[in-house]
């Protein structure tokens, strides 16, 4: 029996996700469709676009995104500390920019005020869209519908773009966070669509990179950057794991690490063991098989949760389950 989404997302256990949803009979309807000839590599911008829009409406942080041409990933944190902290006005005005308001709501935004008597029907406004402002599903709901609106229109027809609803898997730890995003990040390089991050479209890395390159030059010039205004979550450091502000991890450590692992990934490398491996995997003290392994077949590997394997346990009893899939895949990311 499928679960409910509401007991598979659960913000009070971790804020990361791993979210996937694939055209519907995984065509090749955001690529080139080797059916009928078109290529639609453009609703791939299509989605990086949508992405960025419900980033900066939603409290949700995306820390890595990679969209193919039957199918996307993204890793998400809800920020719930960010949602408990809006104001009724800005609760009204991010959920204005998606959807048009109800007339109470839009009256007191523009007002500032709102007699008694509808005082009661705009709080219970304000507490569910506060609420939906920090939904993984709202924020799936949002993306998926619009790309369907839009590509049916491009071809002129009607019928369901996405194979049902997306999937999710939850990420109990910084292991399970690390490794997600690498399968994510390389996802286009393991499937030989391209040979280097730096030319890897529409994905996260890209987009890091770009951006780590653009404020380097920068500061050596020292001219102010001129970053794109959507911000991945960012890399913070390990020192600043107390403040819980971005991923534990510094970026150029995250680097190194990604483009170890995609050249042994485009090599074929199975089994090779560096004479210098990473630093993150030194400190996290991860073999260099069992990272190569989680890094190609992260998917494969768990169901629904990843993570400590006694924490993805405990999930899966709370969520009703009675079989939890990746117990070695578990013990390999946490030897000890």
């Amino acid at each position: 029996m499928t679960t409910s989404r509401r007991k598979l997302i659960e913000p009070q256990i971790t804020p990361f996700y791993h979210v996937i949803n694939r055209c519907v009979r995984r065509a090749y309807l955001c690529g080139d469709d080797p059916y009928n000839g078109k290529n639609y590599h453009h609703r791939r911008g299509w989605i990086v676009n949508k992405i960025k829009q419900l980033a900066a409406v939603f409290c949700i942080d995306v820390c890595a995104y990679a969209v193919m041409s039957n199918h996307y990933h993204l890793v998400l944190k809800i920020d719930t500390e960010q949602q408990q902290k809006l104001t009724p006005e800005e609760v009204i005005s991010r959920w204005l920019q998606l959807f048009n308001g109800h007339p109470i709501a839009v009256d007191f935004l523009k007002e500032g005020q709102i007699g008694a008597d509808k005082q009661q029907a705009l709080s219970n406004l304000v507490a569910e869209w506060q609420q939906r402002l920090g939904s993984i599903s709202w924020f799936m709901r949002c993306l998926n519908e619009e790309i369907a609106r839009k590509a049916n229109k491009e071809d002129q027809c009607k019928g369901a773009f996405w194979e049902g609803r997306f999937k999710s898997q939850a990420l109990l730890d910084e292991q399970a966070l690390l490794s997600c995003m690498m399968y994510v990040d390389l996802n286009p390089i393991r499937a030989g669509v391209t040979p280097s991050l730096e030319q890897s479209d529409f994905t996260s890395i890209q987009q890091r990179i770009r951006e780590y390159q653009q404020v380097k030059a920068s500061s050596s010039k020292k001219e102010p950057s001129n970053v794109n205004p959507f911000q991945l979550l960012p890399f913070v450091g390990a020192e600043h794991q107390t403040k819980k502000a971005g991923i534990n991890f510094a970026f150029a450590d995250y680097l190194e690490l990604i483009d170890w692992t995609g050249r042994c990934i485009r090599n074929d490398k199975k089994g090779f063991i560096a004479s210098s491996q990473p630093k993150i995997l030194q400190q996290l003290g991860i073999t260099a098989d069992a990272w190569l392994e989680h890094s190609e077949q992260f998917m494969e590997r768990y169901a629904n949760v990843s993570g400590k394997w006694s924490q993805m346990c405990a999930f899966k009893q709370r969520i009703g389950g009675q079989w939890c899939k990746g117990k070695s895949a578990s013990h390999q990311l946490h030897p000890n």
